[in-house]
């Protein structure tokens, strides 16, 4: 009983933490939609540094922007999906599989419903490198790298207890995000606001996916590791 206690521990503070991941993204989300539906000081802010980086742009500097942005792009998240999914498969992973597919696949589903909801215009620049379509709000490419990579550092941290290779997962996953998401302004694509949006936005979406499929999958093999022996 006591192993079966540790165990109902170790469920319940994972639901713990993915719910307050959630709730704490999402309100961080709420608060920025907030400010760029009524157009206050924090999307002037905006306006201000995108045009303070256009300054700064150097054909290098694009050059390296445009490789780093790739990493955010549907090619790139759609074929680690793939990959890792045809992995985890064989591996008979089936609550990381249906965690993975349901976090990159949904993500990109309720960010195309939020760049109708909200139609923001994308940066209006002087000198614009590249002609963006769309809408600007939140960051599209943001968010698939936040689920992507969000993703397969939660899949490292929870089947290795060495913690060097925790920790350089989540800086791994860290550093490709933001390094993605400053591509985006960089290029003129979004706004600062844009991309701050779309990382709490994939964030609260990948600990809900996360939370709810555990939730799921954890009680079940728990009844079946636990089940008296006829």
């Amino acid at each position: 009983m006591g192993t079966r206690k540790r165990f109902e521990g170790y469920f319940g503070w994972h639901l713990v933490i993915g719910l307050f991941v959630f709730f704490t993204t999402t309100l961080l989300l709420a608060v920025i939609s907030d400010e760029v539906i009524q157009g206050r000081p924090l999307t002037v802010m905006d306006s201000e540094f995108s045009v303070w980086l256009q300054t700064t742009r150097t054909p290098a500097r694009v050059s390296a922007m445009r490789y780093v942005t790739w990493l955010g792009s549907t090619v790139v998240a759609s074929s680690i999906t793939t990959v890792v999914g045809i992995y985890l498969l064989w591996r008979r992973r089936r609550y990381w599989f249906t965690a993975l597919v349901l976090s990159v696949a949904g993500g990109a589903i309720i960010n195309r419903v939020l760049k109708s909801t909200f139609q923001r215009a994308r940066p209006q620049l002087d000198d614009p490198i590249f002609t963006f379509t769309g809408y600007s709000f939140p960051s599209g490419h943001t968010l698939t790298a936040t689920v992507v990579f969000g993703c397969l550092a939660a899949l490292i941290v929870a089947n290795t207890k060495n913690q060097i290779v925790r920790v350089v997962a989540i800086l791994a996953a860290s550093l490709l995000i933001g390094l993605v998401a400053f591509s985006r302004i960089y290029l003129g694509a979004h706004y600062l606001t844009d991309v701050v949006g779309a990382i709490a936005e994939g964030l609260a979406w990948l600990s809900l996916c996360l939370t709810l499929v555990y939730s799921f999958w954890r009680p079940r093999s728990l009844d079946r590791f636990y089940e008296p022996a006829n």
